[in-house]
């Protein structure tokens, strides 16, 4: 697990963020988004965890929190994509598929039953949750799955792969971020994360969102 040192970012100024509301106003104005932007945050230390989650909040991130990679690939639907095997790949590929099309039969089935209640809102929750992250930001170093080896996971992935995803660490090893760079990172950030460094992520992600 990475600890605490290191400079914020690769070059980042400090300063501190104003309140979410106010926040969350000025972001609108300044670019255009009314939607909020979910954020898969994944690492295995609960201090650097929660410090996370409370600066992607106050820059109005929705965020949702995971301690390791195979619970970040359960959530996003990928977690059979862990097995090598190709065989069971495909058989797994089909299994999934067949599970978005139970959800799929059971929501519309419940939509259609309580249209003007609220269990409408809260089925397909598999579906609901792979299109709606817009970012996953993970710590490098982790036990059982490191952030790289996820990236490669979310990359390989026909459904997640264009989906930006961030490497943390309080090593700032030049061969390491070329590494994860090259293998398809939006960018690689340097903990401890400051709110400045939130705040340009999230510059970073609505450009290139809308440039997409």
């Amino acid at each position: 697990m990475d600890g605490g040192g290191g400079v914020g970012w690769c070059s980042s100024t400090i300063r501190n963020s104003s309140r979410m509301d106010i926040n969350k106003m000025k972001i609108n104005e300044d670019y255009g988004v009314d939607e909020e932007l979910h954020v898969l945050a994944v690492d295995d230390n609960l201090t650097d965890r929660k410090l996370i989650e409370k600066l992607l909040k106050n820059s109005s991130f929705q965020v949702t929190t995971a301690e390791n990679g195979v619970r970040a690939l359960e959530y996003l639907g990928l977690g059979d994509d862990t097995k090598t095997n190709s065989f069971h790949t495909d058989v797994c590929f089909l299994c999934f598929l067949l599970r978005l099309f139970l959800y799929s039969m059971f929501f519309l089935l419940f939509s259609a039953l309580f249209l003007r209640g609220k269990l409408a809102s809260q089925m397909s929750p598999v579906l609901q949750q792979i299109s709606k992250v817009s970012l996953i930001i993970t710590d490098y170093f982790m036990p059982g799955m490191t952030g790289f080896e996820l990236l490669k996971k979310i990359k390989e992935s026909s459904n997640m792969k264009e989906v930006p995803v961030v490497i943390m660490s309080s090593e700032n090893i030049p061969t390491r971020i070329a590494k994860c760079l090259e293998e398809g990172a939006q960018m690689f950030m340097i903990k401890p994360l400051k709110q400045s460094d939130v705040k340009k992520l999230r510059r970073n992600l609505i450009n290139s969102r809308g440039r997409g």
